[in-house]
């Protein structure tokens, strides 16, 4: 037997012990979006913009491998360009699908938002991504029950999962599991949808997926309380990336981290995580970053971003007869941003709740619109046209001219007072407040009164003030709309009083 000599087995023992041994310990990145709503950037240019999220990710995958991208719902609706129709089909929500197929990104949570679009073409967005979906409490509503939503490929039914596995290896041969669970908030009831209960379901997935994984992650869209409810559910998971809130937060609640970025992708959240699978010990360290032009545009993705801007500036001239004409200039910036829409009485809340009392004549004693109703999260300044009208209210919808008892009338202005950062705080016209009283054309509010107030329809339905709707016996009488009247669309309105208030100022 021949023995090696002594200085090549000494240089095969350096060899060996040169080479990386598992450690034990692994790091990896979450890129966290939320509520997006817009493909290209936002206010000018400035924010926001997918292709710059892309460079993000791009940046972010150079320097670990083991960087995934997520978004915790919200993206297929509200848009302009969803609205329009091309090839004889509404978009709704094609062009983010389209783009986020190309971005390649891991896993998406349900939004409420994502229910906005019917059945039929909500199951085409299934179907056109790539990305995996998850949720555990939203089902499909069948005529035999409920079943999961599924994609439909070459004919065959993939099912969509309450929870999600991915398994990751860094360089040194560290292996690990990580679990995702999600629920989503039951605030967009549809016939085509069932919710189930988010905490009992959020606790169900949490207990199937725990021992087949060595750490669970949360990707949710619930209200921050609901956030916060479920990390003492589950005190375990170290992350919570959530959605719903359009502003920007971070929270914890005992070991529990919950964060959320602000909407169309002005801000994102980088986490970068450390995971020790001898100790179990998870360290997060989690960063917000803006998205703004000192970003350079991913070249892939800005050139999605502008086919999709090319069709919006063809097609938009279909709704609107004269999309560039200039209806009306704002000397003073007309603030929509989603933080202030939610939380304070902005310029432009009043100017279109000006507008729904406009559209009878100024025969109503107030007008109310929820915030979360305007959505170009972006500030208007100088010349106005119609186009941006519609950015600002995407949905539509009709204005209700509504009387209704005054005890019921101070009940919705203190609950959408009261509801200060989120969709449901009201912007107002005619109606203040003045310490801890209610004033209505500057007459204090009359409990016994009985008032005409100008109400979105979306209000009416009460989705966002829950004893608001047409049931309740303090709603006296509803007038009806015909669909030739001013007060048919909430956007007509807008534009047709801009358009007159810009005569008058001439």
């Amino acid at each position: 037997m021949k023995f090696l000599k002594p200085h090549i087995y000494f240089i095969l023992i350096l060899l060996v012990s040169s080479c990386k041994k598992d450690d034990h310990k692994i790091e990896f990145t979450f890129l966290q979006l939320n509520d997006v709503y817009e493909i290209a950037p936002i206010q000018g240019g400035e924010f926001g913009g997918m292709a710059r999220v892309e460079t993000i990710h791009k940046n972010l995958l150079k320097e670990n491998k083991n960087t995934l991208l997520f978004m915790a719902g919200d993206f297929l609706n509200p848009s302009l360009l969803g609205t329009l129709k091309v090839a004889g089909e509404r978009v709704k929500g094609k062009q983010m699908v389209e783009v986020m197929n190309a971005m390649n990104f891991d896993l998406v949570a349900f939004g409420n938002h994502e229910f906005d679009v019917s059945k039929n073409d909500l199951q085409k967005r299934f179907n056109e991504s790539n990305f995996p979906w998850i949720s555990a409490n939203v089902k499909l509503k069948t005529a035999e029950g409920s079943i999961p939503f599924y994609k439909e490929i070459n004919k065959q039914r993939e099912p969509l999962h309450e929870t999600f596995i991915k398994e990751l290896q860094d360089n040194d041969g560290t292996k690990i599991k990580i679990g995702f669970i999600s629920v989503c908030i039951p605030s967009n009831p549809k016939e085509y949808v069932e919710y189930g209960n988010m905490f009992v379901k959020a606790r169900a997935s949490y207990a199937a997926i725990k021992d087949k994984v060595d750490i669970v992650f949360g990707l949710t869209h619930v209200k921050l309380t609901n956030d916060k409810r479920i990390a003492k559910l589950i005190p375990n998971i170290p992350l919570i990336m959530g959605g719903h809130e359009h502003t920007n937060s971070m929270n914890k609640v005992g070991n529990v981290l919950i964060t959320k970025a602000d909407a169309n992708a002005k801000t994102v959240y980088i986490h970068k995580i450390t995971f020790d699978k001898k100790t179990k010990n998870t360290i997060v360290n989690s960063e917000l970053k803006e998205v703004n032009s000192t970003i350079q545009p991913d070249a892939k993705i800005a050139e999605i971003v502008g086919k999709w801007q090319t069709i919006l500036n063809a097609k938009i001239k279909d709704i609107i007869e004269s999309p560039d004409e200039i209806i009306f200039t704002a000397n003073t910036p007309l603030d929509g941003r989603d933080t202030p829409i939610r939380s304070t009485q902005t310029n432009l809340g009043h100017l279109i709740t000006q507008s729904m009392s406009f559209a009878f004549d100024d025969t109503v004693d107030c007008a109310l619109v929820n915030g979360g109703s305007i959505r170009i999260d972006d500030q208007l300044e100088g010349a106005i046209n119609a186009v941006d009208i519609f950015r600002v209210l995407p949905y539509g919808g009709s204005i209700l001219k509504v009387k209704i008892k005054g005890r019921l009338l101070k009940r919705v202005l203190d609950y959408g007072h009261l509801a200060a950062g989120t969709g449901a705080y009201l912007q107002r016209f005619n109606a203040n407040k003045v310490g801890e009283k209610w004033y209505i054309k500057n007459q204090k509010l009359q409990e016994n009164n009985i008032y005409t107030v100008a109400f979105s329809d979306y209000l009416l339905k009460g989705f966002d003030i829950p004893f608001l709707s047409k049931e309740n016996k303090e709603v006296i009488s509803i007038a009806e709309t015909n669909s030739t009247a001013i007060s048919s669309d909430i956007r007509k309105a807008v534009i047709i009083f801009l358009k007159q208030k810009k005569e008058r100022l001439k």
